[in-house]
């Protein structure tokens, strides 16, 4: 027997390494001391830029968006998806991404579907302005079937102590801000997929008319990243509480944020439901309060600003006035008009 026999194929590895190598040092910068291959990823700090750096780190996956990746065969835009979600995640503190490291599990190393997802991790992150530093490839017969494949990702950024975002500086009179998302960006894949695949049974090739694209365009848009537009004003004195609209929906992120003493007043009709999220509501009977804990429904990310600033960042960005703060008058942090 020999390790290939079992499962795991070591001139496989080396082949994925010397396809991504390319890619990963695209996004390197003077900051990375370390080369592709080393046991660690080494990063130093400029302190020229930086007084009180305070370092922000996140941890998240794609969840079964993967799935249909699979079924679709399109590897190159979960990778955009997991660094895209990671930047807004650590975004709403107000943090400034640095660098990040991937991990891929597979049932079986195929080098040129490995090279697709790399890619996507690098353009994400040059575009997002960090380093790929490193991961890691696992090849995991009986752990994964051999399609199969898993991703997560680790990201380190950094603010200025004095800059960090809390939500604490939210009050009474405070607009809240939506800016768009590009469909369902990684989370509710698994009541979508039982919806379309389960109970309309389409397939990723079935086009959806109210749309005009198939089922994996709609499906595999990537996760939008909100970092270029909004870190101008990135500091407590600018944006007072920011809420990634990822599981748990607007209710369940935006309640993260809200300091004790107010309320935050969201009017669900202020924006259209984008096409998918009706679909999804009527192919599966979905009560609109579930569909918004499921979904982002067509928002991505909230910012909480002073009513002077409102406008300023509408007329720079695709923000639009979803509902604003008022003082509580009862312990509910979000309140919902549908």
């Amino acid at each position: 027997m020999d390790y290939k026999s079992a499962g795991v194929d070591i001139k496989a590895g080396v082949d994925s390494v010397n396809r991504i190598k390319p890619l990963v040092k695209e996004t390197f910068n003077s900051n990375v001391l370390s080369h592709i291959g080393g046991f660690g990823g080494l990063y130093q700090v400029d302190l020229t830029k930086w007084k009180e750096p305070v370092l922000v780190s996140s941890a998240d996956g794609v969840g079964t968006k993967l799935i249909i990746a699979r079924m679709a065969g399109i590897y190159d835009t979960v990778g955009q998806d997991l660094v895209n979600h990671c930047v807004n995640d650590i975004l709403v503190q107000g943090a400034i991404p640095q660098y990040f490291l991937d991990y891929v599990g597979v049932g079986k190393l195929k080098p040129a579907v490995m090279e697709k997802i790399i890619f996507g991790f690098s353009k994400a992150c040059k575009e997002n302005g960090m380093a790929l530093i490193g991961g890691e490839m696992a090849e995991m017969p009986g752990i994964y079937s051999e399609d199969d494949f898993d991703l997560a990702g680790t990201i380190v950024g950094m603010v200025e102590k004095k800059d960090i975002i809390t939500g604490k500086e939210i009050k009474a009179g405070d607009v809240l801000l939506g800016l768009s998302s590009t469909g369902l960006h990684t989370n509710g894949y698994s009541l979508a997929r039982k919806i379309l695949f389960d109970k309309l049974n389409y397939t990723v090739d079935t086009i959806l008319p109210e749309i005009g694209e198939t089922v994996a365009e709609v499906m595999l848009k990537v996760h939008r990243s909100y970092l270029n537009e909004l870190v101008e004003w990135a500091t407590p004195k600018d944006i007072h509480g920011m809420a990634h609209i990822t599981g748990g929906g607007i209710p369940g992120n935006l309640s993260r944020v809200i300091p004790d003493g107010v309320t935050a007043n969201v009017d669900s009709t202020s924006w259209e439901t984008p096409a998918i999220f009706k679909l999804l509501q009527e192919g599966g009977g979905i009560e609109i309060s579930e569909m918004y804990r499921a979904f982002n429904m067509g928002i991505g990310m909230i910012v909480v600003v002073d009513q002077s600033l409102a406008e300023t960042i509408m007329k720079k960005t695709d923000a639009i006035v979803i509902g604003n703060i008022t003082e509580a008058t009862t312990d509910e942090k979000v309140r919902m008009k549908y």
